[in-house]
């Protein structure tokens, strides 16, 4: 088993010390679903939901997470994101909203936490707007797809 970073020596939870990491290119990239019946997409996309365009606010409510994922999880470093982008689509099987969310920093410490919040607000922002029309709908397959680091120039 490898050493729990955020574990102190006391065996505390505690944040991980990022002073002495280089400043690098970073990005990732998450994704996850809602999924829904097929008449709630046909008033998403009628905008027939009584909230407002789902689409739309599931969006910026996920890159709005993303620049706050410092303050809403405990041990994660606040990140001055340079950044956030967050898509949707609707497959032919019409069951299910996919969420794909990408987020960027040249810092000394990664930001797949901030796609992985992005990605799970944009969904959470859909369930919020459609309970009252779909009392199915199920948020799920939320997880990692990429994470990169590159040398600045």
């Amino acid at each position: 088993m490898t050493n729990l970073t955020h574990i102190n020596e006391q065996g505390e939870a505690s944040m991980v010390d990022v002073t002495n990491k280089p400043v690098v290119l970073r990005e990732a990239i998450a994704e996850g679903c809602i999924y829904v019946q097929s008449e709630t997409l046909d008033k998403i996309e009628s905008n027939a939901i009584a909230k407002g365009n789902v689409l739309a606010s599931a969006r910026l409510a996920g890159i709005m997470a993303a620049k706050k994922t410092g303050e809403l999880i405990p041990l994660c470093h606040p990140l001055p994101i340079t950044h956030c982008e967050v898509q949707m689509s609707i497959p032919s099987t019409r069951d299910r909203i996919g969420i794909t969310a990408s987020a960027k920093i040249a810092a000394s410490t990664g930001i797949e936490m901030e796609a992985l919040t992005a990605v799970s607000v944009a969904a959470l922002t859909i369930y919020d707007m459609c309970k009252a029309v779909d009392k199915t709908m199920r948020i799920g397959d939320i997880r990692l797809l990429k994470k990169t680091k590159t040398a600045l120039a």
